[in-house]
Order: C-alpha cells, then structure tokens, then sequence
C-alpha cells in the first residue's frame, strides 16, 4: 500500500473519531468566511436570479430557506462545501442571525440538509462533477444542478443529478416532485442583460417571477382593466347611457 494511500485512510480514521466526539469544538474556531470575492458578473445576476424569486413568488405558507456562496457545514471537523446556490425547506433564518452558529449553514443546527445545490460552471477547476458532488451526497443532499452555460464540462447546458443509493444519478427531466419545483433554461433579459438564464418553474413549465416581473404583470393586468371598463362606458355612452349614472 502506497504512503499515500495510507496518508488518506488515515485522514478519514481521524475525522470520523472526530466527528463521535460528544462535545463540538467552540465554533469561534470555525471560519465561516473569508471575505474573498471569487465570483463573475454572470454567476453573481445568475445566483440572485435563483434565490429572489423564491422568495417573492413562492407558496408563502413554505418555510425555506434559499441563499448564495453559504458554506454548508457537515461536520464540526470538515472544511464547508460552497454552492453558488441551495434551496432548504422546513427551515428559517435564525432571529439572531449575527451569532456564529446561525452566520453558516452548520447541518447540526439546522437538523437537515438542504433539499437542492445549484452549481453555476465557469472554469473547468471547481471539481462540481467531482469532489464537490460527493461532498454533497455525503450531506445527503436530495438533487445537485449544474448548470454549465459554456458547455465547459458537460454535453449538456442543464443537467441534474438525483440521489439514490448514497450516490447521484442523471435525473432525466428537471423537475423535483418532492419540493414541488424544476428548472429550465430562459431566453430572456434579466438585469438590463439578455442572454439564457436558468430559472426555477412548476411543473408545466410556468416561471418563478421574479418581484420586478410579478409588478409588471400586475400593472399589465390593471391597466387592461382600466382599458376593458373605458371600453365599456364608450359603449354604453353610444346607446345614450350615462355609466357614471349606473355606479
């Protein structure tokens, strides 16, 4: 056996006696961040393209939780996992969210994993196919996404990757029946940017607005209204019928 080999084994040995122990470390001496920008233009409108709009125009009555470059902490003694995006439900922002044990996702606070990852491919060095998805059905994350707009590391733009058996396989349609959501690719203009967006939707293929589309759709729908009922008063005003006498 190589010095490697036993190198690595080792590792996993003392993470595991790691992780039996009782007590957790003091999470003062977890980093939680680092304050080091890493992200494009394009990830970054991408990433708030995912997470505003299940805010805004989500079931309401769903608690979730749904965010951007969080580290997703399995263990007190693993390094985090950083996705560009993940959906939780069944869970909320803690009210004291400036602690140190509710700045992270920690899996041991929360009770759960996240339901969804979402990986936004920009390079060809974020191991998304590789460490970062075993990492991530350790967690026991239900579906991992990558979404590889330039085609650097899959054949496809969109593909998503269901667990079964501990490890992940190709979902063959981007809808999750278990929370209710899929994804889809959109030609379209976000942000004063047009180009093709991933974007969450039902199961006919409906689109999560976003606030700013759900306004505009609200003021379209007023003003076609307002546009019916003039409308309507000219043609009563025709047939010598004053609408303001009807009201």
């Amino acid at each position: 056996m190589s010095q490697s080999v036993i190198e690595l084994e080792s590792l996993v040995e003392v993470e595991e006696i790691a992780e039996s122990v009782v007590d957790p470390p003091d999470l003062e001496s977890i980093v939680t961040e680092d304050d080091i920008p890493v992200d494009n233009i394009y990830s970054a409108k991408q990433q708030r393209l995912l997470v505003e709009p299940t805010y805004t125009s989500w079931d309401a009555n769903i608690r979730r939780l749904a965010d951007a470059n969080v580290g997703l902490f399995r263990s007190p003694y693993a390094p985090p996992v950083v996705p560009d995006m993940f959906l939780s439900l069944d869970v909320e922002v803690a009210e004291d969210w400036y602690a140190k044990e509710h700045r992270s996702y920690f899996i041991w606070v929360f009770g759960k994993a996240p339901e969804v990852v979402i990986e936004i491919v920009s390079n060809k060095k974020g191991g998304e196919l590789g460490r970062k998805m075993r990492e991530y059905a350790r967690m026991g994350i239900w579906y991992c996404v990558v979404y590889d707009p330039q085609l650097l590391i899959q054949d496809t733009a969109l593909q998503m990757y269901e667990l079964r058996a501990g490890s992940y396989r190709v979902k063959e349609t981007p809808f999750m029946e278990e929370i209710g959501l899929g994804l889809t690719l959109w030609q379209g203009t976000y942000e004063g940017k047009e180009g093709q967006w991933l974007r969450w939707c039902d199961e006919v293929g409906h689109l999560l607005l976003t606030g700013a589309e759900a306004a505009a759709q609200e003021r379209h729908i007023a003003q076609a209204e307002r546009q019916r009922a003039e409308r309507l008063a000219a043609k009563l005003r025709s047939l010598g019928v004053d609408p303001d006498a009807l009201e």
